[in-house]
């Protein structure tokens, strides 16, 4: 059996980073930036207040207090956005706007709070060092300096960045779109009634969701039956909308496995056996250059499989490195019996609090690979070895965390 590491390289070498496009900025959202942005003006651009209040020379009150008082006068206004010039002189003091800029002279400001409010002369209650509450030029980033590197995830504080250096749009990898096609005469819509040998379609809506939430713009075309040629009519519909598709059913070994008669017939695809448990078949190639990944149709052998060998194709096609689920080591909360010996087992389990406040895990009890109800109580997967059968609690293990 091929192992989980040449079946994960083989299955990324079908795959390249999209091509980038530059789209507007709410759009750019969920994406890949393709380019570095340096900021063509400093930020902010001018000396500005952070607060409400009066911009003044420090040195003016020094001895201000709350019984001795600082009298100055309000020589002008000064609102955020204001476009004119302002300037003061010591011994007197602008009433200012947070954002607003400073006037030429001033070096600090006092916030509202610490006078009486005037309007015309003002009473300042407490002393301020030079530049107290002013936001200097360049504070935040220099003109010329970067501030968003090529291979950033593009999430709402990448975009305010962009927005503030006066970007309208970025040069993004899009989201990969993917096309999820489920197989099998004995599928039935959710919604709909259910006959006798049917079974409401679910590996479908669970494979898009999980798509979705690995950053893509997925799709759901529904399913197709047991003949080879709707398979394909099927594939030539989805292909011209999909940047990678992924099927789930009708890979084995059975005689109505309907994806692996079909796609055999390209000379494009492989079958494969992998050693991993769940999941053993396998089959991946392309599709008219379209990669293309058929999943086994055994709910939690599709699942496992999606986290360990499509979701780092998915990152690679965002222009994202190729990881994997995120990993840690934890000791074993019960113990693991009857792994299959020559396949590296992947259980679905639920991390918890050890008494010593550390993370342990713990296996759930349904292990089937038909038992999807259990997933929806997993958090992690627990990695057993190919060649361990069974592993005592309090033995560390590798953990594979789900999203």
């Amino acid at each position: 059996m091929k192992s989980v590491e040449q079946h994960t390289t083989d299955l990324l070498d079908l795959v390249e980073p999209l091509e980038p496009i530059r789209i507007e900025l709410l759009r750019a959202q969920g994406g890949v930036l393709a380019e570095d942005v340096t900021a063509p003006v400093s930020l902010p651009q001018f000396d500005n207040s952070a607060m409400d209040g009066y911009a003044l020379v420090a040195a003016d009150i020094a001895g201000a207090g709350a019984d001795t008082p600082v009298r100055l006068p309000v020589v002008a206004d000064i609102a955020a956005g204001d476009p004119g010039t302002h300037a003061i002189r010591t011994g007197m003091c602008a009433r200012i706007m947070t954002g607003a800029p400073m006037p030429a002279g001033a070096d600090a400001v006092v916030p509202v709070e610490w006078t009486d409010g005037g309007v015309a002369e003002v009473l300042i209650s407490r002393p301020a060092k030079a530049g107290n509450a002013v936001r200097p030029a360049g504070g935040d980033v220099e003109k010329g300096a970067g501030v968003l590197r090529s291979g950033a995830h593009i999430g709402p504080a990448e975009i305010a960045v962009l927005a503030a250096v006066g970007h309208p749009d970025a040069l993004v990898h899009p989201r990969p779109r993917v096309a999820v096609l489920s197989t099998g005469e004995e599928l039935v819509e959710p919604g709909t009634p259910i006959g006798p040998g049917q079974i409401w379609e679910s590996n479908g809506y669970m494979l898009t969701a999980a798509a979705i939430d690995a950053g893509c713009a997925a799709f759901r075309h529904g399913f197709t039956g047991d003949d080879p040629s709707t398979v394909l009519a099927t594939l030539g519909d989805v292909l011209p909308h999909a940047d990678i598709v992924v099927t789930t059913g009708g890979v084995s070994m059975g005689a109505y496995d309907v994806v692996k008669e079909a796609l055999t017939q390209l000379g494009t695809v492989r079958f494969e056996q992998v050693a991993v448990q769940p999941g053993k078949p396998q089959g991946a190639g392309t599709v008219h250059g379209t990669p293309i990944v058929t999943l086994p149709g055994n709910p939690v052998s599709s699942f496992v499989s999606f986290h360990l060998f499509v979701r780092p194709m998915l990152a690679k096609l965002s222009g994202r490195a190729p990881e994997g689920l995120p990993a840690l080591r934890a000791p074993l909360a019960a113990p693991v019996r009857d792994s299959p010996q020559g396949r590296r087992s992947y259980l679905r389990a639920q991390l918890e609090y050890a008494a010593d406040g550390g993370l342990a895990v713990r296996p759930v009890a349904r292990q089937g690979s038909h038992q999807l109800a259990a997933l929806a109580s997993a958090d992690a997967l627990i990695v057993v070895d190919e060649a361990a059968t069974e592993l005592p609690a309090g033995r560390v293990v590798d953990v594979l965390r789900l999203p």
